[in-house]
């Protein structure tokens, strides 16, 4: 795409599947807009100045890779524009400074925007098989994306967690109770929750859990997690449904939801889905509300 016929919209152009190598005229995306430049390759400290961020030495630029990670670009270091991957670059006050929390941990970071891929390799997990969500007070917790771009100066502390994306089916239980972590998540949430105790065993019921839709012959259902002794260092195994789940395409019950479990006078659905990649310190109930998510999910 170009502008005028002369000045080729590098970002443009990355969407549409090409490059101009031969050009020497175009519009770069740094931050949120868009600037002219008649250099191919300029130094850092160009790029910079572009944007009138004064003084230039008091800020850093960094170019967003694709796939969602950065890469600093040092002052005096030249960008060949002609290249692909270098069409969009970010600006941080090298003074400046935001705090936002993930699996637990209070992180300071540099600059107001951050990628998900980024806070995925700040928590020390592998984005290729872990999940990435926004907490959100009150409300449903919003998914991240590796190369999606968050704004770390919206007002209050932003919290992120990360999950990992697989269950596998099989058996196993046991009894505990919820730690101050996870009755703030719950509290914050829309989900109606109690805390159920039957004998030596502690449940967590969610009531009227929504179901994905179309895909069971009732909306929503209660689900139950049952509190491991040692919880949160020993992690929640199976869940459980009560009504009974069925799959509304044919009617037939999951795979590997057939078998009952009594709890609290009620005879519950046990759904044998495991996970063996539990982290003392860093899960906790999200992780398993996420993980009964993705096993609905995965049935219809």
């Amino acid at each position: 795409m170009t502008d005028g016929n002369t000045y080729i919209d590098l970002e443009q152009c990355a969407l549409e599947g090409g490059h101009q190598p031969s050009a020497t005229r175009f519009r770069v995306r740094i931050d949120d807009e868009r600037y002219r430049i008649d250099d191919p390759k300029p130094t850092g400290r160009q790029l910079i100045a572009l944007t009138d961020q004064k003084p230039v030495d008091a800020y850093l630029i960094f170019l967003v890779l694709r796939g969602g990670g950065f890469e600093e670009i040092r002052l005096d270091e030249i960008v060949d524009l002609t290249r692909p991957g270098a069409e969009r670059f970010l600006t941080f006050e090298s003074s400046a400074s935001y705090r936002f929390e993930i699996d637990g941990q209070r992180i300071e970071w540099g600059a107001k925007l951050i990628t998900g891929l980024k806070l995925k390799q700040i928590a020390g997990v592998d984005p290729a098989t872990y999940a990435l969500w926004r907490e959100v007070r009150g409300g449903d917790d919003l998914p991240v994306s590796n190369d999606q771009l968050i704004d770390l100066s919206e007002e209050g502390l932003e919290r992120f967690f990360t999950v990992i994306e697989q269950t596998t089916a099989g058996d196993v239980i046991s009894g505990g109770a919820l730690p101050r972590r996870d009755q703030h998540y719950l509290k914050s949430g829309t989900v109606e929750f109690l805390e159920v105790r039957d004998g030596d065993q502690v449940g967590l019921v969610l009531k009227d859990f929504a179901l994905p839709d179309g895909g069971f012959d009732t909306e929503a259902t209660d689900i139950l997690i049952l509190m491991p002794a040692g919880y949160p260092d020993a992690p929640p195994d199976m869940f459980y449904c009560h009504p009974w789940l069925r799959l509304k395409s044919s009617g037939a019950l999951p795979k590997c939801a057939d078998v009952p479990q009594n709890f609290s006078n009620l005879t519950w659905q046990r759904w044998s889905r495991h996970n063996t990649q539990w982290r003392p310190g860093k899960d906790g109930i999200w992780t398993m509300i996420k993980r009964v998510e993705r096993a609905l999910q995965e049935v219809v």
